[in-house]
């Protein structure tokens, strides 16, 4: 390996309040990075049972080899034990965060312990500080609290703010991490990790470079990947319409999940597709470090402080999940009122996911009467009526009213458990469910992830494949073990997913030979393969197991575009996986 500083794991203890670096090369080396990496970490510094809201919970950011010199190498990866789904969790962030922590001289950070009072940690190359952050916590807004941080740290331009907001210190369970103001660390509840150990938030400054022993063979392959990348189509969805391009084919397809799935078409789709953001709403696009793409949308939306007053212009990112679960999932189809809940979940420091979706349960729960104004505290939800209902009820679940909108924080399964209604409640393995209702290998995807979402294997790919291209199921699930081990390889080098189509594995081997490190495209899908088994172990550990998880029934009340899924075929092609991916030593029927 060229440049050696990628071995360095930062261990930052808050209990003690104590910090040291050690070399893993071993972890490096055989790892790579990123994912791969972190699974091992997680396995050595998380006990087996532990309460996810301990001290005894890690948190570790992992980079790769690849970060700092090739394009789209700009993910962080972070790892810990999910508060939401109390087994494995992880999520990624791009922003300045990956290159922040490379050019710091480090591989990973890992953080342990808790502290008694609330602190920021702040991070300038190889000095390390804890610092006080009481005048940072309850403030409303993660936004602002990133505003007094860019005040009071160094490194402007060469460094990561990473922040919870009110929805992260009062734990709820799928609060998530705001990097810089438009990225964030989302999905199973690493907010509320931070704000178990009293951590709002970390400021990382890396100004070093990393060296390159044979220059020519490096340029060479930088030059070929940025061509393809600048110059070829196969990365312009992300840059002209960024994801929210899949509003409308999804909603054409049958497969937009609707008013909590009860439909899977959205009458006013075209209101909030990419298409009408982008002519009516659009105010730039921004990247991540060393991207060349910049698929990160911000809308411009104006808002009267009140009626007769002047106004105040918001800055809002905006992407398909978000739209998906605060425009469809609550039947809201005015742009203008998505972008303004958005907002507002996101300064909260709410997954928007999960929040939609919880939200879209508590729709429908009130309207069947399983409950009634007095746990909502005289907000009447209903579909789409009101932005208002549901701006007031995000803020609710961020602070923790009242008895249920402290269950509706646990997430949907918890509340679904105490009120009723899991017919409806729509996770999988505990995690509240993506937008894409579009067939068999989309839901067993869910279910069989690490992840419990459509980050892992991109099921929903397939089943659209399938659509032109009949398949069997023992096809799809080939598909789905393979999709997720090159995963593995790829987020073990911290690359962009968006991506893929670009990093090919024999393009990764060859990117990586000219930093020294040599792996055949074999070695490369052993290494995705084992990592598969990692995470599966870890969630086999804290007593996860595809064979029982809950499906929802109304995943099969509601056709896809394939036509009504019955739960004997998900549960077949679920034990197919299994089989598949050689994981039935870990996970038994």
């Amino acid at each position: 390996m060229t440049d050696p500083s990628i071995y360095n794991v930062l261990y930052i203890d808050l209990t003690e309040g104590k910090h040291e670096v050690q070399e893993r090369r071993d972890l490096f080396e055989k790892y790579l990075g990123g994912a791969g990496v972190a699974v091992k970490l997680l396995e050595e510094e998380c006990p087996k049972g532990v309460d996810p809201l301990s001290p005894e919970n890690p948190i570790i950011f992992t980079v790769g080899p690849l970060t700092g010199l090739f394009p789209l190498a700009s993910k962080t990866v972070a790892m810990f034990k999910s508060p939401l789904t109390r087994n494995f969790g992880e999520s990624h962030a791009g922003g300045r965060s990956a290159a922040a922590i490379r050019f710091a001289g480090y591989g990973a950070i890992v953080i342990r312990g808790a502290s008694r009072n609330p602190v920021y940690i702040s991070i300038v190359n190889d000095k390390v500080k804890i610092k006080d952050a009481t005048t940072l916590w309850g403030m409303r807004s993660s936004y602002a609290v990133g505003r007094v941080l860019r005040e009071v740290e160094p490194g402007a331009g060469k460094r990561t703010i990473m922040r919870i907001g009110m929805a992260g210190e009062n734990l709820v369970r799928y609060a998530n991490v705001v990097v810089e103001s438009y990225r964030h660390f989302g999905r199973l509840g690493l907010g509320a990790v931070f704000g178990s150990k009293k951590l709002k938030a970390i400021v990382i400054v890396g100004t070093r470079s990393v060296k390159i022993d044979d220059v020519k063979a490096y340029t060479k392959v930088y030059e070929e990947i940025y061509k393809e990348v600048t110059e070829t189509g196969v990365m312009s969805k992300y840059h002209v319409l960024g994801t929210s391009e899949n509003v409308l084919p999804l909603n054409m397809l049958g497969a937009l999940p609707t008013r909590n799935l009860m439909q899977a078409r959205f009458e006013l789709a075209e209101n909030i597709s990419g298409e009408t953001l982008a002519e009516k709403y659009l105010a730039k696009k921004i990247a991540c470090t060393h991207c060349p793409i910049g698929c990160i949308h911000l809308a411009s939306l104006r808002i009267a402080f009140a009626p007769g007053h002047e106004y105040e212009t918001l800055i809002i990112p905006y992407d398909y999940e978000p739209i998906y679960a605060l425009g469809s999932m609550l039947g809201i189809g005015s742009a203008g009122d998505v972008l303004r809940l958005i907002e507002k979940i996101e300064g909260l420091g709410l997954d928007a996911i999960s929040t939609g979706v919880v939200m879209a349960w508590a729709t429908e729960a009130y309207q069947r009467g399983l409950i009634t104004e007095r746990e909502t505290m005289r907000l009447r939800p209903n579909w789409g009526e009101d932005v208002e209902v549901y701006i007031r009820m995000a803020e609710r679940i961020a602070r923790r009213a009242n008895e249920f909108y402290s269950a509706l924080a646990d997430g949907v399964e918890a509340a679904a458990s105490k009120y009723g209604g899991l017919d409806f409640a729509l996770t999988c393995g505990g995690n509240e469910i993506p937008g894409y209702h579009t067939g068999p290998a989309a839901l067993v995807g869910f279910i069989t992830g690490p992840r419990n979402s459509h980050l892992d294997s991109a099921g929903y790919s397939i089943d659209q494949k399938a659509l032109v291209k009949p398949m069997s199921d023992e096809e799809m699930i080939k598909q789905l073990v393979e999709e997720e081990r090159v995963r593995n390889v790829l987020t073990s080098l911290v690359i962009c997913l968006f991506a893929r189509g670009i990093y090919k594995l024999d393009r990764v081997s060859r990117a990586l030979e000219t930093l020294g490190i040599r792996r055949s495209l074999e070695e490369l899908m052993q290494l995705g393969a084992e990592i598969q088994r990692a995470k599966a172990s870890f969630k086999a550990r804290e007593g996860f197991n595809p064979y029982n998880v809950r499906i929802a029934k109304r995943f099969f009340e509601t056709p896809t575009p394939q036509g009504r899924l019955t739960e004997e075929r998900i549960m077949r092609m679920i034990s197919m996986y299994i089989d598949a991916a050689d994981l039935k030593d870990i996970y038994r029927a």
